[in-house]
């Protein structure tokens, strides 16, 4: 399994931005998909997830109302859409899965597979 994230960048405080994961590989496809994120110094934290069939979605509580994951029509990418980003958002995004179609949960180790990882900086 393969994930390719893009999207990252350098906003100000009250914008928009747009991530996406591309997802490659064994059935089954579409995987589960959850996007994880790290400030420096910080532990990785769980930020939104989206099971294979797009019907599910889950959220973490200090960007519910902000952010919204979904899968795009290629249903191996997922989106994560950012809006009113503030400068605690500020972190590397990573997408992961487990390798499934269902959700794997919200703790980062028991993930098999990455994508690289994407900055995102939101500026004061």
């Amino acid at each position: 399994v393969q994930l390719q994230a893009s999207g990252g960048g350098l906003v100000q405080t009250g914008d928009s931005l747009r991530l996406s994961c591309a997802a490659s590989g064994p059935s089954p496809n579409p995987y589960a998909m959850t996007w994880f994120r790290q400030a420096p110094g910080k532990e990785r934290e769980f930020v939104a997830g989206i099971d294979g069939s797009g019907s599910r979605t889950y959220y973490a509580d200090n960007i519910k109302g902000r952010f919204i994951i979904s899968r795009a029509n290629a249903k191996n990418t997922v989106i994560l859409q950012m809006s009113s980003l503030i400068p605690a958002d500020t972190a590397v995004y990573y997408c992961a899965t487990g390798g499934s179609a269902h959700f794997s949960g919200r703790g980062w180790r028991i993930y098999a597979y990455w994508g690289q990882g994407t900055q995102v900086t939101v500026s004061s």
